[in-house]
């Protein structure tokens, strides 16, 4: 392998959730580890041996604490995009991003089956809010994936 091969940065693969509720609001969840006020959707990496789908289903119970919610359609692409300097550290500079594959999802339970209480809380806060607010509160370094999101699931969210 060449140095220039070496080199090039890789992307961690990974999975987003759209989770809507019964009024087609969007799940949003308020980052524990981020000084900022830092909002996104359930989104989270894919284990070795797991299909995107149950990584995404995992994920939904990790972060959410719940998986009262059914598939309703996955995006037909992957989305990518680059973590800022401070979030590459984190990964020790493993990955220059990440790439994702994302579900849209319909909450089945009820608001109280929500825990973010979980063994290991990403959330400390949560909130169903319009999707047109999406790009307004997700950190700007992830704003074009969501877009991208809403652009995959509009049918889903015109219904």
């Amino acid at each position: 392998m060449s140095a220039v091969a070496a080199a090039k940065p890789r992307y961690r693969r990974g999975v987003g959730i759209m989770l809507l509720s019964k009024h087609n609001q969007v799940f949003v969840g308020q980052r524990r580890d981020f000084a900022t006020d830092a909002w996104q959707m359930p989104q989270g990496g894919i284990d070795k041996g797991e299909t995107p789908l149950e990584a995404a289903r995992r994920e939904l119970k990790e972060e959410v604490g719940t998986g009262r919610a059914e598939f309703l359609a996955e995006a037909k692409r992957w989305l990518t995009y680059d973590f800022p300097p401070k979030l590459r550290d984190r990964f020790h500079g493993r990955f220059a991003g990440q790439r994702q594959k994302w579900f849209a999802m319909r909450f089945t339970g009820k608001d109280s089956d929500i825990d973010l209480e979980t063994e290991h809380p990403e959330f400390k806060a949560w909130r169903w809010i319009a999707p047109t607010e999406l790009p307004r509160l997700i950190v700007p370094f992830k704003r074009q994936v969501y877009r991208d999101v809403l652009v995959e699931f509009r049918k889903l969210l015109e219904a």
